[in-house]
């Protein structure tokens, strides 16, 4: 019988058969486990980071996180968190409601027409103005104009009332006045730039850092919840109300003919 027929010959060939197959069996075993380990991390990696889009999904935009802020009132203000503006004489006996959305082009239209009217009205003593900030077109188109802008009218309101009516009479201006769909309100730099116009906000640097810091983002707030909850009716801008009664009823009054009609009527009343 020859080696390769012996009996330690077929020893030795089941011998390194059987280490070969329990080697591949290792080898199958560890390919097993570095499957399972990766799929388990890209597991937990997408249930991770499905959590944290569902977390930032759900984070609060900074809008509404400073509802809840402390509110920073302007000066030359009155009531529950400053919210109540009245500018003119003391001895004006009736008080114009005017309620109007930095967005608004109506009210764009209104005070590019009106303003100056108005304007001289609270300055010869007629009747006071009391402004009621909205900013429900944000809520169309998920924009920040509207309230970004009432913040800044809030710091040019705490340089003076005349620097808020000069300053909203420039955002309300055809030079500055935005298409309602576009949301240029939302930039400090333009508000700023659309400031230094406004001789008393001019190179302000107290104005400027207000509204880059957003000193009155949670005032803005406060007033917007004002429109909100108003108990005059009023549900869009321009809205006008004397003695809790609206003037328009829903018409803007676009012309100076129309607003001395509607306004003097009010007075007399």
């Amino acid at each position: 019988m020859s080696k390769r027929n012996s009996a330690a010959a077929k020893t030795a060939a089941r011998e390194r058969l059987r280490a070969q197959r329990e080697r591949q069996a290792k080898k199958a075993k560890v390919k097993r486990q570095i499957i399972v380990a990766c799929s388990v991390v890209a597991v937990l990696a997408a249930a991770g980071g499905i959590g944290y889009a569902v977390v930032q999904a759900n984070k609060p935009t900074h809008w509404e996180a400073v509802k809840s802020d402390k509110v920073v009132a302007p000066a030359n203000t009155t009531g529950k968190n400053g919210t109540t503006v009245v500018i003119g004489e003391a001895s004006a006996k009736k008080t114009l409601k005017i309620y109007e959305d930095p967005r608004c082009p109506v009210c764009a239209q209104f005070e590019q027409t009106v303003g100056s009217t108005l304007k001289k009205d609270i300055a010869d003593g007629k009747f006071k103005f009391q402004y009621v900030g909205a900013t429900f077109i944000d809520d169309k188109d998920n924009g920040e104009g509207s309230k970004n802008a009432l913040s800044a009218l809030g710091a040019a309101l705490n340089v003076s009332d005349d620097a808020f009516l000069a300053y909203k009479t420039a955002l309300y201006s055809t030079k500055w006045h935005p298409d309602e769909t576009t949301d240029k309100f939302k930039d400090d730099s333009y508000l700023i730039k659309v400031a230094q116009t406004v001789p008393a906000l001019k190179d302000n640097t107290k104005f400027q850092n207000a509204v880059k810091n957003g000193t009155y983002d949670a005032w803005a707030m406060a007033m917007s919840k004002q429109f909100d909850d108003n108990k005059d009716g009023v549900t869009g801008t321009p809205g006008f109300v004397m003695d809790g009664k609206q003037l328009n009823n829903g018409t803007p009054m676009l012309t100076v003919a129309d607003f001395n009609k509607v306004v003097d009527a009010a007075l007399k009343a």
